[in-house]
């Protein structure tokens, strides 16, 4: 199993992705938060498709904590089904990724 994960999701606007990702570093859920944007996204949503404008942002996180960012990241977040995808980080520098766990040890909350 995965030590850490890079989480992702997407807001409407920028300062909605600020905000979310102020809210998850100050919770101490990731060390860091990367904003990016805008990126236009092409979908299908309530049975119409459409594009549109996003800023997605990206969590890098302890595997063990991923519960408590899916919970914290559906409760700010601004839409009522978010997406929220998380893949493996296979390998990392040893001082990154001591970075990550010390900064969000449960401990340390």
């Amino acid at each position: 199993m995965a030590q850490y994960l890079q989480v992702s999701t997407a807001t409407e606007t920028r300062e909605q992705a600020v905000e979310l990702a102020k809210s998850a570093v100050e919770a101490r859920l990731t060390p860091g938060a990367q904003i990016i944007g805008p990126v236009t996204s092409v979908f299908w949503h309530l049975g119409e498709f459409g594009t549109g404008e996003e800023w997605q942002l990206l969590l890098k996180i302890r595997a063990d904590r991923y519960p408590e960012v899916e919970a914290h990241l559906l409760e700010h977040h601004p839409w009522k089904n978010p997406e929220i995808a998380a893949t493996e980080i296979v390998q990392g520098s040893a001082g990154y990724l001591a970075w990550i766990s010390d900064t969000t040890a449960p401990e340390s909350s």
